[in-house]
């Protein structure tokens, strides 16, 4: 018998793991399906384009044929380890703005505005530069700047000052608007997860116990009250009892995927699937948002982007020269926040990430030559999808149907017009021009909007932000109460993206870890721990 269960060890089970198992009379068990982050590319920063096509640590998951994009099936790579998507991402460190935090509150998630939020990113934060009023120096999670960067991206920081936007050395700062260098969760040169953040330093605990390899298969009840998990592990069935409660961290898409398995949600839906409703939730799966992405790629001269960099000299200087050189660099070095001409408030609506290498298909096919790549993305995007069931087997992977520009206006794929031009605004500036050479994607400069919404339908892909599958709130469309309590059952929550009702302005792995924060002192708070 267990206290407390928390299904995921990704970037919000992990702090949750450590945080609950601080009280030394609570016993935490933690279960993951992936294995330990012991692959060196996971602390190699730059790793990360070693283990894009690796299935061990990755779900590897795909969307259903998505309408609007030629009926393609994205890529979704979701990481499966000790860490999560933390241990696979780009590491950049991006909060949001206020009104996007002040945006949940208004919509009903009551004490999630800016003013609730922002003592715990402070809270969990070691920020390299100091503290300040908004950055924190006594947290787990280390936030630094890079190490290293190549002149392509410092050319591309140029680039956007020449086509308007202001230079931005802190996205976390009093503006998020303009371009710069990003920081990153990072430690002496080194990727710095959830896991080595808040795990490792608690694995010793004698009250904590961490599974990995273990798929959990259901929530158990007893009557409307979660009494534990059913869970697989080297081959065996195994039912976990929890005496407080059960926690899904199992990331926007399999969060809602347990919940459907155990019963939770649509009742019209789960009946085709011969499960019976322990609870109505309509919302379970549902509100589904990501941020779509399109790539402007453009070769350049040999011997300056990463394409054919020599990876002996990246190894070397890294690993026996402690942690320096290109092996330090997030990849996606530099990037920026911008309002394009269809904003709708005050917000950025584009976001860049910027790559010195060509990038097509997530990395995963090989191009010829040298080049580089920016990316754009719409920040908020109008059309809703939902996660739901393929079969009743909690082994199949669940469907994803992200409708993708499914808007009824169109504002989505304009956005996506707009980013794309946005894009090539910048890398047509002349801090370029020593380095430009013929264009890639899209293959011709200045296409008509007929050529630019062909080629949207074709190359755009995720980012890799999925949220909003189990949204908190108290409308009859939500998962979770603001405390993040599943509604209509006792001892379970979900923490982690998927209850966020809405995109925020940014990359979503710090706002997990805030959300993961302030639920562990909340579930501490319930059960009285001081």
């Amino acid at each position: 018998m267990y206290d407390y269960i928390i299904v995921g060890a990704g970037s919000a089970g992990c702090v949750l793991a450590n945080r609950l198992s601080e009280d030394p009379h609570c016993r935490v068990l933690l279960l993951e399906a992936g294995p330990a982050d012991r692959n060196p590319f996971i602390h190699m920063p730059a790793g990360l384009a070693r283990l894009v096509t690796n299935r061990r640590i990755n779900w590897n998951l795909y969307t259903e044929p998505e309408p609007a994009l030629d009926g393609r099936r994205l890529w979704w790579p979701r990481g499966k380890v000790l860490g999560g998507s933390s241990a696979i991402n780009a590491m950049c460190y991006v909060r949001g703005v206020a009104a996007d935090y002040d945006g949940w509150a208004a919509g009903g998630a009551t004490d999630w505005g800016w003013d609730q939020v922002l003592p715990w990113f402070l809270h969990s934060e070691h920020n390299s530069r100091g503290a300040s009023a908004l950055h924190g120096v006594d947290g787990p999670l280390s936030v630094s700047d890079l190490r290293h960067h190549n002149p392509l991206s410092a050319a591309f920081v140029d680039a956007a000052e020449q086509a308007g936007l202001a230079r931005n050395d802190d996205f976390n700062g009093p503006t998020q608007f303009g371009a710069g260098l990003y920081q990153v969760t990072q430690r002496d040169g080194a990727r710095c997860s959830s896991a080595t953040a808040w795990l490792h330093p608690a694995r010793s605990r004698s009250n904590l116990t961490v599974l990995t390899g273990a798929q959990v298969r259901a929530v158990s009840f007893q009557g409307s009250t979660a009494t534990g998990v059913y869970y697989q592990h080297r081959g065996q069935h195994v039912h976990a009892r929890s005496s407080a409660e059960v926690v899904l961290s199992a990331g926007a898409v399999h969060s809602p995927h347990l919940l459907l398995l155990s019963g939770v949600g649509p009742a019209a839906a789960l009946r085709t699937h011969g499960i019976r409703a322990r609870v109505d939730l309509p919302g379970v799966g549902g509100n589904l948002q990501d941020h779509l992405d399109i790539c402007t790629l453009v070769h350049t001269r040999p011997g300056v982007s990463y394409d054919r960099a020599n990876q002996a000299r990246i190894a070397f200087d890294y690993f026996l020269r402690g942690h320096r050189g290109a092996g330090t660099s997030n990849i996606a070095e530099a990037g920026g926040f911008a309002r394009s001409p269809l904003a709708s408030d005050a917000r950025a609506d584009v976001q860049f990430h910027f790559v010195p290498a060509m990038l097509d298909d997530h990395g995963r096919h090989r191009l010829p030559g040298d080049g580089y790549t920016l990316h754009a993305c719409a920040l908020h995007p109008r059309s809703r999808g939902r996660i739901s069931l393929r079969d009743a087997d909690p082994l199949s992977p669940p469907r994803i149907e992200a409708n993708y520009l499914g808007d009824a206006e169109g504002h989505d794929l304009a956005m996506m017009r707009a980013c794309a031009r946005m894009s090539a605004q910048i890398l047509d500036q002349a801090a370029f021009d020593p380095w430009r050479g013929a264009p890639i994607f899209p293959g011709v400069r200045n296409p008509d909007d007929a050529a630019l919404d062909t080629f949207i339908r074709a190359k755009a892909e995720t980012i890799y932000h999925p949220v909003g599958t189990c949204a908190m709130g108290l409308h009859p469309h939500t998962v979770v109460d603001p405390r993040l309590r599943v509604h209509g059952l006792q001892r379970l929550r979900v923490v982690d993206a998927s209850i966020m009702p809405t995109l925020i302005s940014g990359n979503t792995n710090a706002p997990t870890l805030m959300i993961a924060e302030r639920a562990a002192h909340w579930i501490r708070g319930d059960a009285g721990a001081t």
